[in-house]
């Protein structure tokens, strides 16, 4: 029996949270559209929907009831004995938006999970070609993927990393730059260039670890939360996937937090001429309503398993499960009726339209950058310099903290670390695809007061 000092005092929190320093977060009682109520009974308007997450924002009915009759029908049963009709109809529903460039899809319950067995996957497909010396790979600096082992050895992201890497097997993963149109990019390049620039440097890399042992380039398309929505310049993914099969490696796009709309396009590679021999979406599935990830695999990498052993041998105790199925069967069936993908497009426009005009001349707005209706605002000591804030300074969570406190009561996602890994503010605005004119004009208003208030006027 448990001592009295091991059970939790009712006024403090049972949960480990990622910063046990750091005051419980404030709790959520309900949620209706774009708006979280909170127990204070205070109504915050979620610009960053998780963030990325409630694509069709909170209580639709439609996937409440799709859930209801799911549960009612089977609750789960385990992929590998069973299938289920909603595991089905979701794969294709989400297979017919790649206008069938991709094949066949896993489905599991993280982006975490949906990368690492992506990586497995790259390997697998080698293996069957008999080449199982491809197992090294290529990610960028900086970059997210996921927690779990796997995912976090391809993320470069330093903070994240560094307490767990006497865990990641050593030299299964190196690291190229990011394409940053606003710190990377020289002074008088050009995009062109730079683009070959960075087509250079991936080169080399395979050179370097010797193509005969590197299987895949990993990427986000448009980078995350986590950098702060960086699109890639005109060309990038273009040359990337010609030095990827001048090497005879895969080319693996994480569109976990870009992909399923989010971007302007059902998935983010439909803008870039590119089609991805792996991909991971996840976010955007399900619009949080349950936690649902998904792997879509392109026909030569399903054709070599079939034609070799047969045996993709991965899954999960809640793959394909059926209740996550119908809400993602059921999310993404509003999505494309509604036309929630071109709403997405149409509001981002004028969100980056917006956010530009109330903040560029900020003197501590060093960049406002994104694509679709995924946006981030950097902000900069120095705007001449591009100098960061110092970390202490906890800019971009200064920013969340006062935007979620009256009179602003909106939530915007903090990011930090950017730049070298510690240093670096952003916050990204990532609302739901339904929003509207009036809701994106909100954000942009609110916004700029919080960063007035933050970090003082123009």
């Amino acid at each position: 029996m448990a001592a009295a000092a091991d059970i939790p005092n009712p006024s403090e929190s049972a949960i480990l949270h990622p910063n046990i320093h750091r005051a419980r977060p404030p709790k959520a009682i309900s949620a209706k559209g774009c708006y979280i109520t909170l127990e204070d009974g205070r109504q915050i308007f979620e610009a960053s929907a998780g963030p990325a997450v409630a694509a069709i924002g909170h209580g639709n009915q439609e996937v409440t009831e799709a859930v209801v009759a799911q549960m009612n029908q089977i609750s789960y049963c385990f992929a590998l004995n069973y299938a289920n009709d909603c595991a089905e109809e979701l794969a294709r529903e989400v297979i017919a938006s790649t206008n069938g460039d991709m094949a066949r899809a896993t489905i599991m319950s993280s982006g975490s999970e949906a990368v690492e067995a992506a990586m497995k996957l790259a390997v697998k497909f080698f293996v069957e070609k008999g080449l199982p010396s491809k197992t090294k790979f290529v990610a960028r600096r900086g970059a997210f993927h996921g927690t779990t082992l796997g995912s976090m050895a391809l993320t470069g992201k330093v903070s994240f990393r560094k307490p767990f890497e006497p865990l990641i097997k050593e030299d299964m993963v190196s690291f190229v730059s990011l394409p940053n149109m606003y710190r990377g990019i020289l002074e008088g390049e050009t995009a062109a260039a730079y683009v070959t620039r960075l087509a250079d440097e991936l080169d080399a890399e395979f050179e370097r670890l010797g193509p005969e042992n590197v299987c895949a380039f990993v990427a986000e398309t448009v980078s995350g939360s986590a950098l702060g929505c960086h699109p890639a310049p005109p060309g990038y993914f273009q040359a990337i996937r010609s030095v990827c099969d001048k090497h005879s490696a895969l080319l693996i796009l994480d569109e976990v937090f870009c992909g399923m709309g989010r971007s302007g396009s059902h998935h983010a590679w439909q803008q870039e001429s590119v089609v991805p021999d792996i991909q991971t979406v996840a976010k955007g599935v399900a619009g949080g309503y349950v936690p649902i990830s998904m792997l879509l695999a392109h026909r030569r990498i399903v054709d070599a398993i079939d034609r070799g052993s047969g045996l993709w041998n991965h899954g999960h105790t809640f793959s394909s499960h059926p209740v996550a199925c119908a809400a993602g069967l059921a999310v993404q069936r509003i999505v494309r009726r509604d036309g929630l993908v071109e709403n997405a497009r149409r509001m981002g426009e004028r969100l980056g339209r917006g956010l530009e005009a109330a903040l560029v001349g900020h003197p501590h707005v060093g960049n406002v950058r994104g694509r679709g209706l995924m946006w981030a605002v950097e902000f900069v000591r120095n705007k001449e310099t591009k100098e960061p804030f110092p970390p202490d300074d906890g800019v971009a969570a200064r920013i969340r903290d006062v935007g979620m406190s009256s009179p602003w009561d909106i939530c915007f996602h903090p990011g930090s670390g950017h730049e070298d890994g510690v240093s670096g503010d952003h916050v990204t605005i990532v609302p739901a695809y339904t929003i509207t004119e009036d809701q994106v004009d909100l954000i942009v208003e609110k916004l700029t007061g919080v960063v007035v208030e933050v970090l003082g006027s123009f």
